[in-house]
């Protein structure tokens, strides 16, 4: 008897916790990235998986032009996952893989990477780009579009472009996708009926059906080409304001809008609807609720954005949103047998609803109650997986926003978000609160309206997360304090160096908090003006440090920067976690922002939950 209750003990507590890790997520090689740091010197670096045992260690091989193959290690790798080779021929091109020792069994692993030893020294690989003419490359996302295990990259095509408050006519925005050797694999052109801009052109890449292989989906109208030639609607049809003396000149406030999903290895489209929210009145989007104003111009209308959340907690389900000055809608879908099917709608109506004008000009994905399924964090307000309202704290919308366990004393995530006060309006313009119930932790800057916002692990002396805004000089802790002076910028985020702590990206420069400047990307330069973001940041090659990708300053090609300074700390693939994954799929929505994990990375932390 007792047995059966040891037996039935087990069962009940650690089926539930096994289940809900099961969600569905991709396959990946090791992702090998070799990166030339010295004429006779060359930084290998691989992944780690949850998978893998504890006890796992690694061998590298390396493969020079001959066929010949070298084992470059003479005792297993067994501490970290990064290796530095000087014992390579500097005149030949040499191909280097790794195998994993597990249980004293040697097997090869899926993912290498062919470094030229005989090109310059340099601290990136490029992907050359084919633009078509006027266009630059701009905003981009990663997915494994093939099966293979590695990640391609899809590439959002910029020539002309307006912000929504902006009228004038844009050039069609284009995306197309390329595998990381430089291999260019389709385009799809989304058509005069599509306007150009940061607001408007949204776009998801991820495996939605579970075949292996990712999509890529994105708001389509008249006119919409795949990459087969293939037309959406009636490519006759112009839907734009053409009279250059109308307010709304160059905008596209009429016409069938859709929502259509295409096959990632092809660029062929595989199903297309009606987009969920349509437009309706042009000036339900903003008043009482909003930011006090309203427009009939589509500047409120047309605020759109988009993610992936695991709302069932085993499939991923596309969401697609639009409004957050007042009107609020998020529409999910699921994608199953090559067909989207709604799941739900949420939508905040009018200035009645207390969710109106809580939205944000980004958002985030989290699991933030612990049930096993994602809510919505969407600036001051959060949506459950259920498609219902969580809850609202009512400090309004916002540019930026931090969703992680900022502070590792408490067992909750926690959100961190800058808010604008205008109109007269009135209220905190930097909040922390609790991002299970919306309790405020902390408030600051009363009245005005911040710009920036950052919340971070930046300094390595310290546990938990640091905050930082425009408008204040003073650098606080996650408690509220004063701890010194914040650094100046106040943009983006990267694990690059060797400790646990997080750099500072702003542009192309990577700086270390109370240190300066660590590394510059010479030649290459940010994206979005004065936002100056990456084309992406996010651990998509090597170990758990992040990638930085920018564009060329002629943009004639994708710079991806991996970086080889040597760390004593192993830790599986960010990629793994599912909240950190589910960020880099957002990441180009609106106003960019950096990728977090669920779980708090930086000095002091725990090991890493597998």
């Amino acid at each position: 008897m007792r047995n059966r209750l040891f037996i039935f003990f087990l069962i009940f507590f650690i089926i539930p916790t096994f289940l809900s890790a099961q969600r569905q997520m991709e396959k990946l090689d090791r992702g090998l990235v070799a990166i030339k740091t010295e004429e006779k010197k060359v930084f290998v670096s691989w992944r780690l998986f949850n998978e893998d045992p504890d006890d796992i260690t690694f061998n590298l091989y390396r493969k020079n032009g001959k066929g010949e193959v070298s084992k470059v290690n003479e005792e297993p790798i067994e501490k970290v996952t990064w290796f530095q080779d000087e014992s390579f021929d500097p005149n030949q091109e040499h191909t280097w893989y790794v195998k994993s020792v597990k249980a004293k069994r040697e097997s090869i692993e899926k993912g290498s990477f062919t470094s030229a030893a005989l090109a310059p020294t340099k601290p990136y690989f490029s992907i050359p780009m084919e633009n078509p003419e006027g266009y630059a490359p701009n905003d981009l996302s990663v997915g494994d579009l093939d099966g293979d295990g590695e990640y391609e990259i899809i590439v959002h095509q910029v020539g002309r472009s307006r912000d929504n408050s902006q009228k004038g006519i844009t050039d069609p925005p284009i995306f197309q996708a390329y595998k990381l050797d430089g291999t260019f694999l389709w385009e799809i052109n989304l058509g005069k009926n599509i306007r150009e801009g940061a607001h408007y052109t949204q776009f998801m890449v991820f495996d939605l059906d579970g075949d292996g292989k990712a999509e890529f989906a994105c708001k389509t109208a008249d006119g919409t080409i795949d990459a087969f030639g293939k037309v959406i609607g009636d490519p006759s049809k112009d839907f734009r304001d053409l009279d250059q003396q109308s307010p709304t000149f160059g905008k596209i406030l009429t016409g069938p809008e859709y929502l259509s999903v295409f096959d990632g290895s092809t660029g062929k489209v595989l199903h297309t609807i009606d987009y969920i929210p349509g437009r309706g009145n042009l000036s339900g989007w903003g008043g009482i609720g909003g930011n006090g104003g309203n427009d009939s111009s589509g500047n409120r209308a047309d605020r759109f954005t988009a993610c992936i959340a695991y709302l069932d907690g085993v499939h991923p389900s596309l969401v697609m949103g639009r409004g957050y000055y007042g009107r609020t809608v998020l529409a999910a879908f699921d994608f199953r047998n090559d067909q989207l099917q709604t799941r739900w709608v949420f939508d905040s109506k009018d200035g009645t609803n207390p969710y109106s004008g809580m939205g944000n000009h980004g958002l985030s994905v989290a699991d933030v109650d612990f049930d096993g399924k994602d809510e919505i964090v969407f600036g001051a307000m959060v949506v459950d997986d259920t498609g219902e309202g969580l809850y609202t704290t009512g400090f309004r919308h916002g540019d930026a926003l931090h969703v992680s366990d900022l502070d590792p004393s408490t067992p909750d995530l926690e959100v961190f978000g800058i808010h604008e006060i205008e109109d007269g309006t009135k209220g905190p313009g930097v909040v922390l609160f609790n991002a299970r119930n919306g309790k405020a932790l902390f408030e600051a800057a009363p009245d005005i309206d911040v710009g920036r916002g950052v919340a971070a692990n930046i300094d390595s002396s310290r546990v938990g997360a640091q905050m930082w805004w425009s408008g204040d000089p003073n650098l606080y802790d996650i408690k509220g304090n004063i701890i010194g002076e914040a650094p100046r910028e106040k943009n983006f985020l990267i694990w690059w160096d060797g400790d646990l702590s997080r750099e500072i990206l702003d542009r192309n420069r990577i700086t270390k908090y109370r240190k300066g400047l660590i590394f510059e990307a010479e030649g290459a330069t940010s994206n979005n003006g004065t936002k100056a973001t990456p084309a992406l940041s996010g651990d998509i090659l090597g170990d758990w440090r992040e990638e930085l990708i920018l564009r060329s300053e002629d943009n004639s090609e994708l710079r991806i920067y991996a970086t080889t300074i040597p760390t004593t700390f192993r830790m599986p693939t960010l990629m793994q976690d599912s909240q950190y994954r589910l960020s880099i799929a957002w990441q180009n929505v609106g106003y960019n922002q950096p990728p977090h994990p669920s779980f708090y990375l930086g000095t002091g932390m725990k090991k890493v939950k597998r």
